[in-house]
């Protein structure tokens, strides 16, 4: 299963939580750029982002409520270095407890499950593209590492960037993470 980072955001850009917004065209056209990828399935988070990018790559995607990134809730959209200086402690607690979600939102552990309970939902189409953000990725990659999700909280991944797994007897395989894909 090829994972696809979606493509920038303005937030992305400005150091921000996630939020649905628009992917930045330059960004876009890099996606495009891939030509038509061939898929037996292709899936996409709700984001406007994340859709924009897999129309971008020529995919007929189904949207997936469960690849969704996290609910940051009050954080939404807001610099990361705001919320560190107007909620220092609620952000340590949500950066070291993955059952926190002082924001309102979603914890790290319940998008982790939601992730994890999806990918093994679809474990017969594992030559399939999904093109969401950060967040899910991550999620995925530490249900196949059986990491949790401070652990996977740890992997880089860039816009565009391309993860893979691969089915194994007992669960799943990385291939790659975080591979920049040649345009």
């Amino acid at each position: 299963m090829l994972f696809v980072r979606h493509a920038t955001t303005p937030g992305m850009r400005a150091g921000c939580f996630p939020a649905d917004e628009d992917a930045d065209a330059a960004s876009l056209t890099r996606a495009a750029a891939w030509g038509s990828v061939e898929a037996p399935a292709a899936w996409t988070a709700p984001g406007r982002a994340a859709r924009q990018t897999a129309a971008a790559m020529g995919l007929a995607a189904r949207e997936v409520p469960a690849l969704a990134e996290a609910d940051c809730g009050r954080w939404r959209g807001l610099p990361y270095g705001r919320v560190a200086l107007e909620e220092p402690d609620a952000l340590a607690s949500w950066l070291a407890d993955p059952h926190a979600a002082p924001h309102g939102g979603e914890s790290l552990s319940a998008l982790a499950a939601r992730v994890a309970g999806w990918l093994d939902s679809v474990r017969d189409e594992p030559r399939a593209v999904v093109v969401c953000d950060a967040g899910a990725i991550r999620a995925a990659l530490g249900h196949a590492l059986g990491l949790d999700p401070l652990r996977a909280a740890r992997f880089d991944l860039a816009p565009l960037s391309t993860t893979e797994l691969t089915v194994a007897r007992d669960g799943w395989r990385v291939v790659h993470v975080n591979r920049k894909a040649e345009s």
